[in-house]
């Protein structure tokens, strides 16, 4: 059910205002009093339709005493409302059907304010977060050196880079720049810190350049540049349809973790050159991801606050990525038609797996 309950808290003063906005959105509502002079509005309102209403709310009654908006995710609602089930004028009848223009850029994607609820805890620069990240990183790494993929996926999965990488997407769509300071802050510590503890793994173990798991990820090529890009489209749209976090997480870590963790282990055992190429891997995915995330966030219809800020970021990515891109055409990248050297020797050529 793509539907939300919506909760308004309002003065008495304010019920006449309150009421004429809400029924301009949604058609079903109740009207209740509640202590010290105020009063609730409950209406069921299509997930489209989330956005506007409480914008308007919003710019109407935010300072105002007690006034207070709730939203909740609705499973069922007996009988239909047919709003809910296809874009159409509003109940009241003064709006116009909207445009083939805005019927395509509306998505039933969950609010602005409910996307900043998910990532806002993520953010936070905690224990938890930390130890999830260089534990990931760990289990990446080992799981590359012994060459078992199944390591490596599991180890994507308790990633936290989730909320951090969306961030700095959704901070460059929105141009919050708040926001993307402290994503990029937070993202950039967990990476700090899963490097400097895959390196320390590095200085003990032996790390045998030739397995496919870690060589992989010593080589950019196209197809990584568009797995990125999947990656980061698919993430932001997942995550905007309020989708599993951990499935979410999964999505961006393929790209993140595994070079994270690569570098870190060349790094530690000498292989300088192979783990700067891994943090190139890192780069362009990094990069990828957020323009992938952008485009993604704006056809979902995610309304920029400021369009200079919103497109100077984005040209900002897209310039980084058509230079990676020009890097990896031009052979001024590593290709896997260039011999890798190690303290062992060149590295064969072989089937590169995405990564």
């Amino acid at each position: 059910m793509s539907a939300r309950l919506v909760e308004v808290i309002t003065p008495d003063a304010e019920i006449s205002r309150t009421k004429s906005i809400i029924q301009k959105h949604c058609s079903r509502f109740w009207q209740e009093p509640v202590p010290d002079g105020l009063e609730k509005f409950s209406c069921v309102v299509a997930s489209r339709t989330i956005e506007p209403l409480v914008a308007e709310l919003a710019g109407v009654l935010k300072d105002i005493a007690g006034f207070s908006v709730l939203v909740l995710q609705v499973e069922a609602v007996l009988p239909e409302i047919p709003e809910l089930e296809e874009l159409a004028p509003s109940p009241s009848g003064d709006r116009k059907p909207p445009s083939r223009l805005e019927a395509f850029f509306t998505r039933d994607r969950i609010s602005t304010n409910e996307l900043y609820d998910d990532i806002e805890a993520s953010l936070e620069l905690r224990p938890n977060y930390l130890l999830t990240v260089v534990l990931s990183a760990l289990i990446a790494a080992l799981g590359m050196r012994s060459g078992q993929t199944a390591v490596v996926i599991g180890a994507m999965i308790i990633a936290p880079l989730l909320g951090p990488t969306m961030a700095m997407a959704m901070a460059a769509t929105l141009g919050d720049r708040a926001l993307g300071r402290r994503a990029v802050s937070t993202l950039v510590v967990g990476i700090v810190a899963a490097l400097a503890f895959t390196f320390l793994l590095g200085m003990f173990i032996e790390v045998n350049p030739l397995v496919p798991e870690l060589r992989n990820r010593t080589i950019v090529h196209p197809a990584d540049i568009a797995l990125a890009l999947a990656c980061g489209a698919a993430g932001v749209l997942a995550f905007s349809q309020g989708a599993s976090l951990s499935l979410v997480g999964v999505m961006i870590a393929v790209a993140l973790v595994p070079p994270i963790a690569a570098a870190g282990l060349f790094l530690g055992s000498g292989e300088e050159m192979l783990g700067f190429r891994a943090l190139f891997l890192l780069a362009t995915n990094l990069v990828c991801i957020n323009v992938a995330g952008i485009i993604t966030f704006l056809v979902q219809g995610l309304p920029p606050r400021n369009w200079r800020i919103t497109s100077g970021a984005f040209l900002i990515w897209l310039a980084i990525l058509l230079l990676f891109v020009g890097l990896v055409g031009g052979r001024f990248a590593v290709d896997e038609n260039i011999p890798l050297f190690s303290d062992s020797g060149p590295l064969p050529e072989g089937d590169n797996a995405a990564r």
